[in-house]
């Protein structure tokens, strides 16, 4: 299927890896220029090479920290008129909610929902003059089917999904849209991670702990980057424009509810 995105402009955030990666590396071989940021100058360089290599397109690495203003002025900056944004950043640590100082929280809520709402309102203007736009946020599973753990990201990811909720509907008549990816269980660092956590609390190998969890799931295994960065290139398709406010939950099937 032809996207129809061929020659527009995407900022992907976070896309130095794992499920931005996955992203950026969907929208590229539909033909989309990109800018793409992530806090780790060497794999980011590394990642738009690859990318360049394998699709052709253009490719703007900008080494940064996006949760900071000046990191979100250079990656804006680098973009120019951005006809996607792709918002994700790494997600808090895990750990007890006892143990969070105020400044965590606010770390947390920085980072997972006022740097996408900063970005969201740098570009929304553009695009409702252009009469294109295409948002994806990159949330997780856990705003549906909360973690304990995970608490920080449970509180600041569902502040985003309720700000999203309402914005969307405003700015959908100019054929922009907003939309929420829930990822669960991907072969990621971030998943490795939290597998390293709570091996570490059991008294268990991350390796035991991994297998368990991916037997539990109804696919039997954990997704893939390329499987998330083609739902993904979807959302921010033409053939997506009827679609705005939702938020898509890829788990497996994990969650068991019906809605």
């Amino acid at each position: 299927m032809d996207l129809g995105i061929r020659g527009k402009t995407a900022l992907v955030c976070a896309a130095s890896k794992g499920l931005g990666k996955g992203c950026a590396t969907a929208l590229a071989s539909d033909g989309v220029n990109l800018v793409i940021t992530a806090r780790g100058k060497e794999a980011l360089e590394a990642t738009a090479e690859e990318i360049r290599k394998a699709t052709g397109v253009k490719v703007a690495a900008v080494a940064g920290d996006i949760t900071t203003p000046e990191g979100r002025a250079s990656a804006l900056k680098a973009a120019g008129a951005v006809d996607i944004l792709v918002n994700n950043a790494g997600g808090p640590p895990p750990g007890d909610f006892r143990n969070w100082s105020r400044e965590d929280w606010v770390k947390a809520l920085e980072a997972n929902m006022l740097t996408p709402i900063e970005l969201i309102k740098a570009v929304i203007d553009g695009m409702i003059e252009r009469k294109f736009g295409r948002i994806v946020n990159i949330t997780s599973g856990a705003v549906k089917m909360p973690i304990p753990e995970l608490g920080l990201s449970n509180g600041a990811r569902t502040g985003l999904h309720g700000f999203v909720a309402g914005l969307s509907r405003q700015v959908a008549q100019h054929n922009v849209t907003i939309n929420n990816l829930l990822p669960g269980p991907f072969d990621t660092d971030r998943l490795r991670s939290n597998f390293a956590f709570n091996a570490n609390k059991l008294g268990k190998k991350p390796e035991e702990l991994a297998r368990t969890r991916a037997e539990q799931n109804p696919t039997k295994r954990f997704g893939t980057i390329d499987e998330f960065g083609a739902a993904c290139a979807f959302l921010a398709s033409v053939h997506a424009g009827y679609i705005t406010g939702q938020s898509l939950l890829m788990d497996g099937g994990a969650y068991p509810g019906t809605f």
